[in-house]
């Protein structure tokens, strides 16, 4: 499609749903219905996937095992089979691009896609993305989520209302009414203490985000005030890209404790290890230059960074490397109150979600599509 062309366009995010732990209960007829992790229950472990009947308990992706199995106590654990996680991706993506030939992955079980030209011939974005949907629960035995709108930010809100197994629809006339109504922490961006600060200053919804002008919204949020005062607008004019480059891929902790001494690091190293390569292969990425950071108590900061030959492809190459790292500092006297581990140099080419540096005029919309 000519991105000149001033055509209202028609985008859905699929989405589906607990992937890892979905694919573990297909294929495994005794973890049907029960509370299920995929990852390590161990002391050191961490909760790479949990299925929605774990997620009743508060169990997350990145929860320590220990404490995920506190919350529920019949919590089932499963190692991570990641070689079939990406093999089922390969026939969820067939299925996409059946649809569109501008897909942009987000990782293995995520993507947009532009259905604007129609290339099925459906004539209706619902419609699309509801026979997506049904492809997906005949052919993988899979159940998925959808969310369908005009824009990139509006469908992938979209796509969390109806979960799991649901798709929701944001269209032109009701996307004003809609974006009034959201939290403030579903904005792309707006984390915890974002969250707590716009609280601070009266804002707790969309609307309340639309009544502020662009030089409040610059005072209090900087870089992100441009993206915020479009998107409460209903406005991203990014358009759906079939390649954008991730350049890292990592995970950090801050520690309410000072980490101290060497076993004490080595552990927090292991978890982070867990989450770290649960989301390398979530985004089916392969990098050479991995770096670890280590935050002291007094809030000194530290980067040692190593590089290999040959793309880091498995768990052992990324655990020994990462272990190396930390062996070569220490012993370390301090207290650690932050432990990293990042990934880059990636050679893999997938694309990631992040909020337009500065939202553009609304374009003048030509011909409205069949949604």
């Amino acid at each position: 499609m000519d991105e000149s062309q001033d055509v209202q366009r028609k985008i859905l995010h699929i989405d589906m749903d607990a992937f890892y732990a979905s694919v573990e209960q297909r294929d495994d007829p005794a973890l049907r219905g029960k509370p299920l992790a995929v990852g390590g229950g161990g002391r050191r472990g961490v909760v790479a996937a949990a299925s929605y009947e774990a997620r009743r308990f508060g169990v997350r992706s990145a929860m320590p095992g220990a404490a995920a199995r506190r919350r529920c106590p019949e919590l089932l654990f499963v190692k991570p089979r990641f070689e079939v996680y990406r093999a089922v991706s390969a026939e969820l993506h067939a299925i996409f691009r059946r649809y569109s030939d501008t897909v942009e992955p987000l990782s293995l079980d995520e993507a947009y896609l532009d259905v604007t030209d129609d290339l099925a011939c459906i004539g209706s974005a619902t419609v699309t993305a509801q026979r997506i949907r049904d492809a997906i629960r005949q052919e993988l035995q899979l159940t998925a989520s959808a969310g369908v709108s005009y824009n990139k930010f509006l469908a992938k809100i979209a796509s969390d209302q109806n979960k799991p197994d649901g798709q929701f629809v944001v269209r032109p006339g009701d996307a004003a009414e809609f974006v009034a109504g959201l939290p403030a922490r579903r904005f792309f961006g707006v984390g915890p203490k974002t969250a707590e600060r716009m609280a601070r200053l009266g804002i707790h919804t969309g609307a309340d985000l639309r009544r502020c002008d662009l030089a409040f919204l610059q005072e209090h949020f900087g870089k992100s005030a441009a993206y915020l005062y479009g998107a409460c607008r209903g406005e991203d004019h990014r358009p759906v890209r079939a390649h954008r480059e991730r350049k890292s891929i990592g995970a950090e902790r801050t520690y309410s404790e000072d980490l101290r001494g060497d076993t004490a690091l080595r552990e927090a190293l292991e978890e982070i290890i867990e989450l770290v390569w649960a989301r390398v292969h979530k985004h089916g990425a392969q990098g050479r230059t991995l770096t670890l950071k280590m935050r002291f108590g007094d809030f000194r900061q530290l980067t040692r960074a190593r590089s290999t030959a040959l793309p880091i492809n498995r768990r052992e190459v990324l655990a020994s490397l990462a272990m190396e790292i930390l062996e070569g500092l220490m012993p370390i006297s301090q207290g650690v109150r932050l432990l990293g581990l990042t990934l880059s140099r990636l050679e893999t080419p997938e694309c990631e979600v992040s909020a337009p540096a500065a939202i553009a005029e609304p374009a003048v919309v030509q011909g409205t599509l069949d949604f």
